[in-house]
């Protein structure tokens, strides 16, 4: 398949997905949760799994022969060379608030490392994606490239992050409220928004814990399509999840780690 096949297919899984979420999106609907032995709330709506069941059939017909790893119904040929990684609503606490910053993320990995990305929130019919190289954004008012914003300097900088109380407790927690105070402003909340709108130059800085590859593999060729940065707090790959930092500038990528690792 070439690269605008591959770019209609990524289309025709938003186009599909957006149709399964967007008639309980400000509904009534189902809502479970996750959560065992206590762990805090991780809900899933019928919305989340009615969109992966499509998104899995259409790449199952499509590409028989890729990997599927998926937030709601687990993975399945996980060694092949190719793999889609899928998070039908990502930011589901903000989809049940009634809130437009969720999204479906739709990633693609050949061996092991982030290809393609797009972000879709059919909601607002936006759709965000990335190859690694480049990236775009189309919107109702048009489309256009995506380039991150210059900034250096930490007391600059706008920080984003889902909710402060995710990071562990001690040295985690200690290290994310270190950096946070030596920023211009932080917000919370966004989930894989503000990963989007990092790279379209609104936010220079998105620093998460206890990421799975289904909340990050999407968003990385966005991102570094863009101009920015991804990686683990180490400086690794940050495709496998856990403690992720985004940077629009290197420079204040390399800021941040030296507080994260001190």
């Amino acid at each position: 398949m070439s690269v605008v096949e591959l770019g209609r297919f990524m289309d025709d899984l938003a186009d599909a997905s957006g149709k399964a979420i967007l008639p309980f999106f400000r509904a009534q609907f189902g809502l479970d949760d996750k959560a065992r032995g206590g762990a805090p709330f991780d809900p899933v709506t019928e919305a989340d799994r009615a969109a992966e069941v499509v998104l899995r059939a259409m790449i199952g017909q499509t590409f028989p022969g890729h990997g599927i790893l998926g937030e709601e119904f687990g993975s399945e040929r996980t060694d092949a060379e190719c793999v889609w990684v899928l998070d039908p609503i990502d930011g589901t606490r903000a989809f049940i608030g009634g809130l437009p910053t969720w999204g479906t993320l739709i990633g693609l990995s050949r061996n092991g490392v982030p290809v393609r990305g797009m972000m879709h929130q059919p909601y607002l019919a936006e759709r965000f994606t990335g190859d690694g190289r480049s990236a775009r954004l189309r919107a109702p008012s048009g489309e256009r490239t995506l380039r991150t914003r210059r900034c250096a300097d930490l007391a600059q900088a706008i920080l984003a992050t889902t909710d402060p109380r995710l990071f562990a407790a001690g040295a985690e927690a200690e290290r994310f409220r270190s950096l946070e105070g030596q920023v211009r402003m932080s917000r919370y909340g966004a989930d894989c928004y503000a990963y989007c709108m990092l790279a379209a130059g609104q936010i220079d800085l998105v620093v998460e814990a206890g990421l799975k590859p289904y909340d990050i593999v999407a968003l990385i060729p966005i991102v570094e399509g863009a101009g920015g940065r991804v990686t683990a707090w180490d400086g690794g790959p940050a495709a496998g999840g856990g403690r992720v930092i985004a940077a629009g500038d290197p420079r204040l990528h390399e800021a941040a780690l030296k507080v994260l690792n001190p």
